[in-house]
């Protein structure tokens, strides 16, 4: 197919779409091959008509006075790095929770598996040995929970016990689910599971606390429960 001719008939058929969706090269596989279709997708990135993301990749939003839409963050995580088990880490964690007042310049996620390639702005960490994540089906605000558990002296801000009483009306509250903190825990290091403790005796669901496996290590759980 000429490059003039495809052009068109992809422009057409993306002006003609919802906007805010991200479109790819297998979006045009009835019309030619992937390289000829990427380099089209590139050309009419250039013209306005997307915005390019990374390569193979290109987001069509709607268009304002001040140009066109950007994706939401959570939006693009999802499409780069799938949803189950994903959640904020780091200072995006802590801050999202509202355990910190610093706003993080690159925003951090982790991912259950080998992580995709950077995206401007946003990292992503490798968590593919905790596959309890994904097992319990784990909401991303309740993958914040477990990085904080595990970043916990570095990143918050407030006193601990103020911070662990947060996390733990966030129990007894619903915004997340214990039961499924507790049973994710069996894959998370010593310090994430000895803390997701405390915070489940917090709540006053010591019998979820039960589930969650103890540090092997006395002097761990000496050190993160004294700190308290």
């Amino acid at each position: 197919m000429r490059q003039d001719s495809l052009t068109a008939q992809m422009r057409a058929r993306i002006q003609t779409r919802r906007p805010d969706r991200f479109w790819q090269p297998r979006d045009f596989d009835d019309l030619a091959d992937p390289k000829q279709v990427d380099r089209v997708l590139f050309r009419l990135a250039t013209q306005g008509v997307l915005r390019p993301v990374r390569r193979g990749l290109y987001w069509r939003g709607r268009v304002t006075r001040f140009g066109m839409s950007r994706p939401g963050t959570d939006v693009l995580v999802a499409e780069v790095a799938g949803r189950r088990g994903v959640g904020p880490a780091g200072l995006t964690a802590a801050n999202d929770l509202g355990l910190t007042s610093q706003v993080p310049a690159v925003e951090t996620f982790a991912v259950p598996h080998r992580p995709p390639r950077p995206i401007p702005a946003i990292r992503f960490v490798d968590r593919s040995g905790r596959p309890g994540r994904v097992t319990s089906a784990l909401t991303p605000v309740e993958v914040a929970v477990l990085e904080v558990l595990g970043d916990w002296d570095r990143i918050v801000e407030m006193p601990d016990v103020d911070a662990r009483h947060r996390l733990a009306e966030m129990v007894r509250t619903g915004e997340v689910r214990g039961d499924r903190l507790a049973r994710a825990a069996v894959s998370e290091p010593a310090a994430v599971r000895e803390r997701l403790r405390e915070v489940l005796v917090t709540a006053d669901v010591p019998d979820l606390a039960e589930k969650v496996p103890p540090a092997r290590s006395e002097s761990l759980r000496a050190e993160l429960v004294g700190g308290r």
